[in-house]
Order: C-alpha cells, then sequence, then structure tokens
C-alpha cells in the first residue's frame, strides 16, 4: 500500500484523479475484509468548521468512487479518540493549521505507522501531507529573523519551524507550493540545515510514495529540493 501526498486545493468540479489511487487501494483491502464499500477514516482538525471541512474532503473524494467515511471532527488541541483509526480500509487527513494536526495527532504516530505498514493506504491533504515526514515542517516564515517566504502562508508562527511528524516518508513536505510561494521557505531550510532535503507539493497534485518509488499525479508539479555542493539542487517532478 502507498501513502498520498497531496498538495491542497479545492477543484469547481472534483474529478476525484488525486484520490483515485488511495480509493482503489482501500477498496481492494475492503473486499479482502469482506465490504463492499470501503471504510475509511476521515480526520478533520478545525476551529468551527471542522463538519464542512470532512464534508468538502469526502466530496472531493467521492468524485473517484464509492466509500464509507468515518469523521472524526475536533477542534485544536482536542483529543482524537483511538477509536477514529478502528476497522478501517484507509486513513484521510485533511487540511487546516498544520501545527494543530500534528499536536493533536501526536499520540497517534505509533499507531499510524503501524497500520500503513499493515497495508492500510494513507492520504494527507496539505496539513495532512504536511505531517506525513518524518521531519515535519508545521510553518513560520522567517530563519533567524529574515524573512524567507510569504508571511501570509506562516501557519502563525514567526520562525520556520521543524517537529516530529508521523515518519510516513523520510524527506520534509511542504504543500501549496506553487500557489502559496512557500517554495523559498523549503529551499532556506534545506540551506540552513533545519531539514535534510525536502519535496513541495503543488495544489491539486499528488505525490504517490510506494513500492514502485514515487508518482506524481494532477496538473502540478513536484519540487524536489536537496542539498548540493554549493547550495542546494531545485528540481521538479511532473505527471
Amino acid at each position: 500500500m502507498s501513502v498520498h501526498l497531496v498538495g491542497g486545493g479545492w477543484a469547481d468540479r472534483p474529478d476525484g484523479a488525486v484520490f483515485g489511487s488511495f480509493l482503489s487501494e482501500a477498496s481492494a483491502r475492503g473486499s479482502a475484509a469482506g465490504r463492499a464499500t470501503p471504510r475509511i477514516a476521515v480526520i478533520a482538525v478545525r476551529d468551527a468548521d471542522g463538519d464542512e471541512h470532512a464534508a468538502n474532503l469526502v466530496a472531493a473524494a467521492t468524485a473517484a468512487g464509492e466509500f464509507e467515511a468515518h469523521i472524526t471532527a475536533v477542534g485544536p488541541d482536542a483529543p482524537i479518540p483511538p477509536t477514529a483509526f478502528a476497522d478501517v480500509d484507509g486513513i484521510l487527513i485533511g487540511g487546516g493549521l498544520t501545527p494543530a494536526y500534528r499536536e493533536s495527532l501526536e499520540p497517534h504516530f505509533g499507531e499510524l505507522r503501524r497500520q500503513v505498514a499493515s497495508g492500510v493506504p494513507f492520504l494527507g491533504f496539505s496539513a495532512g501531507a504536511a505531517i506525513a515526514a518524518e521531519r515535519a515542517i508545521v510553518g513560520g516564515w522567517r530563519i533567524g529573523g529574515v524573512p524567507v517566504s510569504p508571511e501570509p502562508a506562516s501557519e502563525g508562527l514567526d520562525e520556520v519551524t521543524v517537529a516530529p511528524g508521523i515518519g510516513l516518508v523520510d524527506v520534509s513536505i511542504d504543500v501549496h507550493l506553487a500557489q502559496w510561494g512557500t517554495l523559498s521557505r523549503l529551499v532556506a531550510a534545506v540551506e540552513a540545515g533545519l531539514v535534510e532535503g525536502g519535496l513541495g507539493i503543488d495544489e491539486h497534485t499528488a505525490l504517490i510514495v510506494g513500492d514502485g518509488g514515487l508518482r506524481v499525479v494532477g496538473p502540478g508539479s513536484v519540487w524536489r529540493v536537496l542539498p548540493g555542493e554549493q547550495g542546494v539542487v531545485v528540481g521538479t517532478i511532473g505527471a
């Protein structure tokens, strides 16, 4: 099974493209368990619109196939019950403030790793993609007091902040790259040694990490930022 990382973004007419492989994997697992329709955990950590956000995620994903949504919507800093991930064929973590998702889900990082290792597909959307990394970029717009990216994309943090993530991928992930202008943050974080390397995902684009390597789905790019002999090396992976 694979880890599916989506850079965020809502389409006016969802076509389900970035969710397709995830739904296929969840359906296969559900069939093996005797379910005609896969059961997917949908997690939203939001201030006041968690139910609405979860419903939007379900609507976007349903364009790729039918499933039973097991929704858990909580406020920031609120605990997520262990039952949120019980007996499911897939796990979908939504978007919002990345620090809030990381804090609320941290007690379940071990269980999430265990489930993915056992074959449960994982999809992170925006913040959910960022915290999938071993070392998660959770926000910030300055390094050492120097601006490195637009402040509106800071997630409420001043200094670029890296914290332990779920650990499903071994490079750091940034999202909304082309749309929010956060490529410069990823470049600066790698150059400053805050992270060893990173992948940035545009909106409406999914990076799929599986046994066969990396695959990109959608119209955008995945930006690869690695340390080089003279600074950093930046390239893109297209669909």
